[in-house]
């Protein structure tokens, strides 16, 4: 792709520092000038220094949706290299860190491909314009910005599936219902449970995973549209009772399989399936009895590790032993 540019573009509104003695650039531009300043470096570059994977267009899609909220939708700055491209100049003497860029050609695109790709995306669907914040290297040569691009992608840790669900559990019901079972004492998976995802001896239980069991759990439309507190009442009493039931095995993480994540989720499965039996707000059912009747009829379940059990996984497992559940539950 071609680095040069029709005429000289001008950025107002720069911050020049500097980052380990290299000369940085932050500012802001409008969408179309973000889109016309950079040029991306494919990894089959025929120079050999190309290093960045093809655009995901899902990912484009989700960052334009996301976009669609608003002001809400905050974003972090994309990262380029201006390749002695852009020249910074000072207002004046006394704010020799404050001033304008000649922009000459255009920039190396590090970081933000499907940002940009989201953004585009935004500004022709909707016809309008946003800022797009931005921090600039002066100049990298080829290696450093592949080594950057590198640092980036593979020494950079996410937060985790768990950790975001517990930072969306003000604006997300299901968030909510799992972080308050692995914080309340009177919660069966209080003391086996990991809010940030990472598993320790005797806390194999994410929130990641209780939040997905707990979408099998409320998955019905009508129980679907329980309030939060009253699916975190009913998800207490559910699992509360199954622990009571089966108060060793629940314990016993080595030697039985009760609260490993597949036949955690075939229970929630299961319960998913009969639950309008017991709850119903359209015909005013509210019955906690019958449902702790029903999983005494579990006792006759090996879940033994050693047992039939064994050889059980993922999601075909959980709903093969659902089924399971489902017949004893309600003979």
């Amino acid at each position: 792709m071609s680095q040069t540019i029709p005429q000289q573009m001008v950025i107002e509104n720069v911050i020049q520092s500097k980052m380990r003695g290299k000369v940085i650039y932050q500012s802001n531009v409008p969408a179309s000038v973000a889109l016309n300043l950079t040029f991306v470096k494919p990894y089959d570059d025929l120079t050999g220094k190309g290093y960045q994977r093809p655009v995901d267009p899902k990912r484009c899609h989700d960052f334009a949706l996301y976009l669609s909220r608003g002001d809400n939708a905050l974003f972090t700055p994309i990262l380029l290299n201006a390749c002695s491209q852009w020249e910074f100049t000072a207002y004046d003497k006394h704010r020799p860190s404050l001033g304008r860029l000649l922009c000459k050609g255009k920039s190396s695109l590090m970081d933000g491909q499907h940002r940009l790709g989201g953004i585009k995306r935004y500004i022709q669907e909707t016809n309008a314009d946003i800022m797009v914040p931005f921090l600039a290297f002066h100049s990298l040569d080829e290696d450093e910005e592949i080594h950057l691009f590198d640092t980036i992608n593979t020494k950079a840790k996410g937060i985790g599936p768990s950790l975001s669900k517990y930072l969306r559990r003000d604006s997300d019901e299901l968030s909510w219902i799992a972080t308050e079972l692995l914080i309340r004492n009177d919660s069966p998976f209080h003391n086996i449970g990991s809010i940030i995802g990472k598993r320790a001896k005797g806390r194999h239980i994410t929130l990641q995973n209780l939040y997905r069991t707990l979408h099998f759990l409320f998955k019905k439309d009508e129980a679907a549209l329980f309030p939060k507190e009253e699916k975190l009442k009913i998800a207490l009493f559910y699992y509360n009772t199954i622990k009571e039931t089966f108060s060793y095995e629940w314990l016993d993480y080595t030697g039985h399989r009760i609260t490993h994540i597949c036949c955690l989720d075939a229970l929630s499965i299961a319960a998913g399936t009969i639950l309008d039996k017991y709850f119903s707000l359209e015909k005013k059912i509210n019955d906690y009895s019958s449902m702790a009747r029903a999983i005494q009829n579990l006792k006759s379940i090996d879940w033994s590790s050693t047992g039939h059990l064994r050889y059980l996984k993922g999601l075909s497992g959980s709903k093969s032993l659902a089924n399971e559940l489902v017949n004893i539950m309600i003979k």
